[in-house]
């Protein structure tokens, strides 16, 4: 689809520990299917389209992966996005934990975009008699951050179309994105590369 064909090109990063389900919860909201997959190896990446508003948006969604081992692989993938979604494992206390340990100070260091838009994600919730990460500590970590805040199941498909849905509402009520993701804006999001150190220097980051 050329850029005649959608009015927005978005960037959006899903990022949190191994395990969590980010990689379900991407392929339940691109294919409409759950599938227990194996961890991430480095990055993956589908496009989405949507319209939204009356607008036509391809959305370009990349799935990290939360290993440590990858971590430095991921950084470079920061670089642009318009919006981050953070997931954790509401079964798994050490996951909601390393929000705040790990993955939100990512945000802060690597993001480009000052108003990049955040979401955190609550996955699992089909598992409710496991859970060990209260829907309020969620709420309060969201506010704490200024992050939206969803919980959901990618195996059920509860609320997963919700998360997309409220960052990319949230990325078109933003005009410093919104003109940053317009597609006459000339750029491939497809084959990034690293930034150059240099570059690292004039980028802004993302206030948490």
């Amino acid at each position: 689809m050329d850029t005649a064909e959608f009015d927005h090109l978005f960037k959006l990063l899903l990022i949190g520990d191994s395990g969590v389900g980010k990689s379900p919860l991407l392929l339940s909201f691109t294919s409409n299917t759950f599938e227990d997959l194996s961890p991430t190896i480095g990055m993956d990446f589908k496009v989405k389209h949507v319209t939204l508003w009356g607008k036509k948006l391809k959305l370009a969604i990349w799935d990290t992966a939360g290993q440590e081992k990858f971590r430095t692989l991921t950084k470079s993938y920061y670089r642009g996005a318009q919006g981050v979604i953070m997931v954790y494992d509401v079964t798994r206390r050490e996951t909601f934990t390393n929000l705040s340990e790990i993955w939100a100070k990512e945000v802060d260091l690597y993001s480009t975009n000052q108003d990049c838009v955040k979401v955190l994600v609550g996955n699992k919730v089909d598992k409710e008699s496991e859970r060990v990460v209260s829907k309020k500590e969620g709420i309060d970590f969201a506010r704490e951050y200024g992050c939206l805040f969803l919980e959901c199941s990618a195996k059920t498909r509860v609320n997963v179309e919700q998360c997309f849905e409220e960052l990319v509402l949230k990325i078109l009520d933003t005009p410093s994105l919104l003109a940053d993701g317009s597609a006459g804006v000339k750029k491939n999001i497809f084959k990034e590369k690293p930034p150059q150190p240099a570059a690292s220097t004039s980028s802004s980051c993302c206030s948490l």
